[in-house]
Parts: C-alpha cells; sequence; structure tokens
C-alpha cells in the first residue's frame, strides 16, 4: 500500500469520526527511510594465499542506527558483509590496545576513533613498518620482545620481609603519573621514524617509557644496573623528538618527554 492509498483511508475514515493517528503512523512506517551510507577502504592481505596479493577493499556501509567508532563499523562489516575481515579487538574501552591500526593516516584505537563525519571515504591499514599477520593485524612479537628485555618488574636487592609492602610516599607515588598508564598498543612506536628503520636495535617510545617507568620508581633498587644496559648509542640514543608519539598516544601520554628524563638520568651516573 503507497503513501497515497493511506492517505485517502485516513480521510475517509476521518469521516467517519474514527481517530486518524494510526493510520498516520502507518503512513510514516511506510515512507521509505533516508541511509547514511559511508564508504571503507579496508587492506587486505592473507599470507597463506601466495597467489594472492595487498590490496585495499571497498565496503559500503549504511551508519544509519550504528555507534559511531571505527570498530562499530569494522563489526559490522565481519558480521553482515564480509566474515574473512581480520582484526584484533577486545575490550572496546580503550583499556587493552588490541584494535591498534591506522586510519586516515593515523595511529589510533579503533575503538574510541570515531567514523569520520566529513570524509566521504575512510581508509584503515595496520599499524605501518610491522609485519602482518593478516589483513588488519601486525605482528607485534618483537616488539613485546623489547618490552620483556627491559624487565618490566620491581627488582631490589634486599627484599622487604615476608608478608610486608614495599611503601612509598604519595609524593613519590605521583612520579609515575604519565607512565604507568601506557597499554602497550604499539601506536606510538609504529608511528617513530627511528623506530622504523632501526627496529632491530632502538627500543622505541613505548619500551624506553616503561624502561623510565621503572627507574622512576622508589621502590626499584637496580636503577644503575638498568640504564647500564642502556649504555649505547642506539637503544636510547636514536631518539631525535620528533614527538610523533606524542601526538598519536591514544591515552594521551608523552614517550618523548620520559625518554628525554631517562637521557638525563643515563648522563648523571
Amino acid at each position: 500500500m503507497n503513501f497515497k492509498a493511506i492517505s485517502n483511508i485516513s480521510k475517509s475514515a476521518g469521516l467517519r469520526g474514527f481517530s486518524t493517528s494510526i493510520y498516520a503512523k502507518m503512513a510514516q512506517e511506510a515512507a521509505p527511510k533516508a541511509t547514511n551510507m559511508k564508504k571503507f577502504k579496508i587492506y587486505r592481505w592473507n599470507p597463506e594465499n601466495p597467489t594472492e596479493k595487498p590490496r585495499m577493499q571497498e565496503y559500503d556501509v549504511d551508519l544509519t542506527g550504528m555507534a559511531p567508532m571505527i570498530l562499530d563499523a569494522l563489526l559490522k562489516i565481519k558480521n553482515e558483509i564480509d566474515p574473512t575481515l581480520t582484526f584484533r579487538r577486545s575490550c572496546r574501552e580503550g583499556i587493552c590496545g588490541s584494535c591498534a591500526m591506522s586510519v586516515q593516516g593515523e595511529n589510533c584505537l579503533a575503538c574510541t576513533t570515531r567514523i569520520p563525519e566529513g570524509a566521504s571515504e575512510v581508509k584503515i591499514y595496520p599499524l605501518p613498518h610491522m609485519y602482518v599477520v593478516k589483513d588488519l593485524v601486525p605482528d607485534l612479537t618483537y616488539f613485546y620482545k623489547q618490552y620483556a628485555s627491559i624487565e618490566p618488574w620491581l627488582q631490589r636487592k634486599d627484599p622487604s620481609p615476608a608478608n610486608t609492602e614495599n611503601l612509598q610516599s604519595h609524593e613519590d607515588r605521583l612520579k609515575l603519573d604519565g607512565l604507568y598508564e601506557c597499554i602497550l598498543c604499539a601506536c606510538c612506536s609504529t608511528s617513530c621514524p627511528s623506530y622504523w628503520w632501526n627496529q632491530d636495535q632502538y627500543l622505541g617510545p613505548a619500551v624506553l617509557m616503561q624502561a623510565y617507568r621503572w627507574m622512576a620508581d622508589t621502590r626499584d633498587q637496580m636503577g644503575p644496573e638498568r640504564r647500564a644496559k642502556f649504555m649505547n648509542h642506539m637503544n636510547v640514543y636514536r631518539c631525535h623528538q620528533i614527538m610523533n608519539c606524542a601526538k598519536t598516544c591514544p591515552k594521551g601520554l608523552n614517550p618523548g618527554e620520559a625518554i628525554a628524563k631517562l637521557k638525563l638520568l643515563m648522563e648523571s651516573d
């Protein structure tokens, strides 16, 4: 039944004394619903298929009634359009860092990045300068190996007695703000040109900020030993304060500042 027919029924019903509201509702439901289409161009590559080359695949997505984040669009594509699309995600709250990727040329978390309203199309790539496992999934094996190399845990020469805490003052605790919040998403490291070209030796912003986090912790007693491992021209001194790391960090942290403080500590030894 078209809108004109419903209107005629509504008028005749009104002449007979019936309420026309139900017919107005029918007319509204019968009218075509507006759509909000957005084109997504997504990097696709499956290294397990030797005949397949990396490519950009296009998807037209109706954003009507959908949540506004990039991850919501990716989930809709995977659930309703293409189940073969592969990407990482977990918490959807900007805490786990697993959905880190490059959107419109900027590293970010898909779960906390809004779909750009003005752009006619949205381009999505995996984190840059990393090996790709599949589609939007980067291989972070070496990144986590570098993180493990700094021994990211509290170390003491004289362990506290059993069943006691390693206490610190409120002021000393505040020194860790802006450091411990790092979620190791690798957005900062993969935005750093020095890390792109020297990844085999330079530890990168994320790992170096965590290295400083443990040196700045007053409960840790292995500061000199930790810094001795960095006494070369590559591990730390490849940082040239370009500050891409601070611009792209989804948690608003400043790895470049932490690295500068780490350099000052090393120079004071």
